[in-house]
């Protein structure tokens, strides 16, 4: 049987460990490539050289030719510029704009049936973006974003009630940035939402905290961004496509008014499978989750409207 190629455009930090995770789960061939000569042929034969070690019979190799992604069925574009301290997602705006714009293009004249999924932010415009500069349905292009702030939402609970994080599933909507929308009672531990375990007050927190998660790890890092739970989260994306498992996973998808929203990329609960984006799913929200969600959706296209 043939293997499944995925093509990993940015060979940084964010691309690189996804490349790494997708070949140790055995999910692919993948092709990583960058415009810097050597990085992504340097990252790959290391990764190669691991493979008797970790056991998978997987491919990679590393590329500055878009020739060599010819043929890839899923396309992960983490290339663009990183944050820095003091930096918000949207100062990446006009120079990633350039980057993800370009890579599109030269990713659909190679592989016109791939599926993209964009991790470069800011991420719901970067993902409009693709979208448009791509030519291709809605349905196979979409972003990165909802799966990581679920993912740090989920960790700030278990770690609010002391409980397994294998037991906690977290919903976060909205753009990806810090008017992103923490939904408490779609956040569940063992199917108990988290409304009936923690109070208003340390829910509120948890969800400043996970709005923030980002930034709290630029702080840190001081010299650069996240890349470990943003690459595990693209790669959850990518194992859905490719096993075409119709797992329900919040992404950036095109709403076409579900929502009350029309013709914009915004973070949403979908079905995802091997033809990428099979539904959105519209929750049934309160009050004041939907004017979060509506203030989160002007954010975004107040900022997309700058593109």
């Amino acid at each position: 049987m043939k293997k499944a190629k995925v093509t990993v455009v940015g060979a940084g930090n964010v691309g690189a460990t996804a490349a790494q995770r997708i070949v140790e789960k055995q999910l692919a061939d993948v092709v990583l490539i960058d415009i810097v000569d050597g990085l992504p042929q340097g990252k790959a034969l290391d990764m190669m050289q691991s493979a008797a070690t970790e056991g998978f019979d997987t491919s990679i190799i590393g590329t500055n030719n878009y020739a060599d992604t010819a043929g890839s069925d899923v396309v992960v574009i983490t290339a663009g510029i990183a944050r820095k301290p003091g930096m918000s997602r949207d100062d990446l705006l006009n120079t990633n704009a350039k980057i993800v714009g370009s890579v599109t293009e030269q990713i659909v004249s190679q592989s016109p049936d791939a599926i993209i999924i964009v991790v470069s932010n800011p991420l719901d415009v970067m993902t409009q973006l693709a979208w448009q500069k791509s030519g291709l349905d809605a349905n196979r292009v979409f972003g990165m974003a909802g799966v990581l702030d679920s993912s740090r939402y989920a960790c700030f609970i278990a770690e609010a009630l002391n409980c397994s994080i294998k037991d906690v599933r977290a919903m976060v909507l909205g753009g990806h940035g810090d008017t992103m929308v923490p939904v408490p009672q779609y956040s569940t531990v063992n199917g108990i939402a988290i409304t009936e375990l923690l109070d208003a007050k340390t829910i509120e927190a948890i969800n400043d905290r996970t709005r923030h998660g980002g930034a709290e790890i630029v702080k840190y890092l001081k010299t650069g961004s996240a890349f470990y739970a943003p690459s595990a989260s693209s790669v959850a994306m990518v194992e859905a496509v490719l096993l075409d498992s119709g797992r329900v996973l919040p992404c950036c998808a095109l709403l076409q008014g579900q929502y009350g929203v029309d013709n914009l990329y915004c973070g949403v609960p979908v079905e995802l499978g091997r033809e990428g984006v099979r539904r959105v799913i519209e929750l049934d929200l309160n009050q004041s989750e939907l004017v979060a969600l509506q203030e989160s959706v002007s954010a975004v296209k107040e900022l997309a409207s700058q593109v």
